[in-house]
């Protein structure tokens, strides 16, 4: 899927034979070592005293003696008294590809003190941030003079087809071994290491996105040994990953509609058109033009994935509709720019994230091989939802080459599970409702919280009280709202609002998505 993660930062290469050598030692077969802890270094770890190290677990679990690599890992101890303490909790931002070390910080912003009763552990999964190795196949890959998404001639497609092929090639050659040990089994089996490497029987799991998957598998796998589980984003077990990407598609484009109103509600600031529909048009419009001439870097799949940010969050959308409204109005690219560098950094391993994302995706389920019915496929979705579609394909079709072996979906079955906290809004675009509510059949202990017609991804724990006081009464006593014997959510809360924008002249604008995460402690720059 199309960035599936709450938030995520991109780091450097470092091959599979550097994490070897320097691989911790293992006390005995098949047992971890205790983790060295010291203090963290940079950013929000810094900040809040926390304590980082290495796990080396095997690089291939059918070979537990064999190649090793290492876990990045943080902690954050509890300071609530002894008596009131929950044991540890571990957190995964998604992806495939989220770096997840920093969100060690996360227990913070827990209501009632509910988190001090934790200690919160971070961790960047196999491949990712600061693990050894790291995965990097071309830093350029996701930079700027890329074709239009749309393959609306035999030279865009063959053009795609060109770089989605080389970008599998690079990833060949970089990964070599590890591609064939990344699937999302490998890291559930390494989140049980880091619990043994802990020294604890049961664990508590915070899943966002992507991380939600990763949280019924293991919950499938080990039952006893969850304590508390909180998914936020919650992934359709049932459709890894093709058929996802495709559902997704159709997500977004509903989702890009309501950004559409939002923006024309607001037509006396943005000035782009008084209707949802003037300003679609206006839109698609801008994407045209852009293919015939670039605003300098911005082309059409830039814009793209300017407004994908919206799809995604209400956080930025005014910064958004102000940049777009520039461009429009002024014919000045320079905020679009800006967004665009924001969230596609184009520095040495800027493509990490991007490449774990493959790396897992194109492995953990058999994708297609005729592009006949990847073609067949997304003009299809294209013709009822074309805001996204393409774009979609093109960032999936490295699949298509990928060197990794795929091998069959995981069985999620959560009827062993404890209970267990599902949270999603209704409109999500990265993952579609329909996905929490087939989580909820599988987990019949779980109790499925939704957020009526939010447009919001994985958005628990900014703010919202009705859904952010759920999560802490269940953290900090289990206690769970009743399970209704509907096919439906068992609360419902208001989603998280939409921002009314400040007035044109206002010099103090809300702040970005991006700031809104590095204040919440979810990246670390």
């Amino acid at each position: 899927m199309r960035r599936f993660w709450a938030a995520a930062t991109a780091v450097a290469l470092c091959a599979v034979g550097a994490a070897v050598t320097e691989a911790q030692a293992v006390t005995t077969r098949g047992a971890p070592a205790p983790i060295a802890w010291g203090a963290c270094t940079e950013g929000s770890l810094k900040t809040q005293r926390a304590e980082c190290g290495f796990l080396s677990v095997p690089l291939d679990y059918a070979k537990p003696d064999g190649a090793k690599i290492e876990l990045a890992v943080s902690r954050i101890k509890a300071t609530a008294p002894a008596d009131k303490r929950q044991g540890v909790i571990l957190v995964n931002p998604g992806g495939p590809g989220g770096s997840g070390r920093g969100m060690a910080v996360l227990g913070q912003h827990v209501p009632k003190q509910a988190g001090a009763a934790y200690d919160w552990i971070g961790f960047d999964p196999r491949g990712v941030g600061s693990s050894k190795p790291k995965l990097t196949c071309d830093s350029d890959y996701t930079g700027y003079n890329r074709p239009p998404y749309v393959p609306s001639t035999q030279e865009i497609e063959k053009a795609w087809h060109a770089r989605t092929t080389a970008y599998a090639a690079a990833c060949a050659r970089a990964g070599g071994a590890l591609l064939d040990h990344m699937r999302s089994e490998d890291t559930v089996r390494d989140i049980d290491r880091i619990r043994e490497a802990l020294g604890v029987e049961k664990i508590s799991f915070y899943g966002f996105s992507y991380g939600t998957y990763l949280g019924q598998l293991y919950a499938t796998r080990n039952p006893e040994r969850v304590h508390r589980m909180v998914l936020d984003g919650v992934v359709d077990p049932g459709r890894v990953w093709y058929q996802s990407n495709l559902d997704q598609d159709i997500a977004f484009d509903r989702a890009i509609k309501v950004y559409f109103a939002w923006i024309a509600k607001y037509d006396s600031v943005y000035k782009l058109g008084r209707t949802a529909a003037a300003v679609e048009k206006l839109y698609y419009q801008q994407l045209a033009a852009l293919a015939k001439k670039p605003a300098g870097s911005i082309g059409p799949a830039e814009l793209t994935d300017v407004f994908l940010q919206p799809g995604y969050y209400v956080f930025g959308w005014e910064e958004t509709a102000r940049a777009f409204s520039a461009w429009v109005n002024d014919k000045d690219p320079a905020q679009l720019k800006r967004i665009f560098d924001e969230n596609h950094e184009q520095t040495e391993g800027a493509d990490n994230g991007y490449a774990v994302y493959l790396a897992v995706q194109c492995t953990d389920a058999p994708w297609p091989a005729s592009w006949k019915k990847w073609s067949r496929d997304n003009w299809r979705v294209h013709r009822k939802a074309p805001f996204e579609t393409w774009g979609n394909a093109w960032y999936n079709a490295p699949c298509r080459h990928w060197a990794g072996d795929a091998g069959t979906p995981a069985e999620v079955d959560g009827s062993k599970a404890p209970p267990i906290l599902l949270i999603n809004e209704t409109l999500d675009a990265a993952t579609p409702y329909s996905g929490a509510l087939e989580a909820r059949r599988r987990f019949p202990r779980s109790v499925l919280l939704e957020g009526i017609d939010g447009t919001t991804h994985a958005g628990s724990l900014f703010g919202n009280a009705c859904v952010d006081n759920t999560i802490a009464d269940y953290l900090a006593a289990g206690t769970l709202p009743g399970r209704v014997k509907a096919d439906r959510s068992d609360k419902q809360c208001e989603p998280i609002a939409k921002p009314t924008p400040l007035a044109p002249t206002a010099k103090n604008a809300r702040p970005s998505l991006t700031e809104r995460l590095l204040l919440q402690g979810a990246i670390d720059r």
